[in-house]
């Protein structure tokens, strides 16, 4: 297995990855929403505004990790907003999203990246770092259906600091569904 970056010539099959996972977990029409997600993420989104991480195992990609710009236009900290990621069904459990966002949140730290937002299990991501953080921390860019899930860390060594002001999240995840 081999962790690599980018989404030239993979569009097609992240989005198969995305839609094919969250069916089989969550049903047909989440699968066709966050299928529909990343496509418009990886071909809408200006490059300097999103990093895909993934990891190909044979030729074929088996997960993969969306980070896009989360911009707070009052904070001087750079943030990144992992969303969405999936591992192929028949490859969890097996440690392979873990490596794989070790190495990302790594290459993000060398790329500058201060703090690491994601909006989704609390017992899943803390075994990366990230933890539980309130609005009054960082705000959401929409209103969140389920607060407990918004989580975050600090890139840099030191404790989360409290970002300050609104935030704005890339055009293809400015959708209430997905909140």
């Amino acid at each position: 297995m081999e962790f690599l970056e980018g989404t030239t010539g993979y569009e097609a099959a992240l989005t198969d990855l995305f839609a094919t996972t969250f069916e089989d977990a969550e049903g047909p029409e989440e699968g066709q929403v966050i299928g529909g997600l990343v496509s418009d993420l990886v071909s809408d989104t200006p490059k300097v505004d999103i990093r895909v991480f993934r990891a190909e195992q044979d030729g074929a990609i088996i997960a993969a990790a969306i980070f896009t710009s989360l911009s707070f236009p009052q904070d001087p900290n750079r943030v990144v907003l992992l969303s969405p990621m999936a591992v192929a069904t028949v490859h969890q459990r097996k440690g392979i999203g873990q490596a794989l966002l070790r190495h990302a949140l790594r290459a993000l730290r060398e790329g500058g990246a201060d703090v690491a937002i994601t909006y989704g299990d609390p017992e899943y991501y803390k075994r990366v770092g990230f933890q539980p953080i309130t609005e009054a921390q960082a705000a959401a860019p929409l209103p969140l259906s389920m607060p407990q899930g918004w989580l975050g860390q600090s890139l840099t060594g030191t404790d989360m600091p409290k970002l300050v002001g609104a935030s704005r999240c890339v055009e293809a995840l400015h959708r209430k569904d997905v909140w």
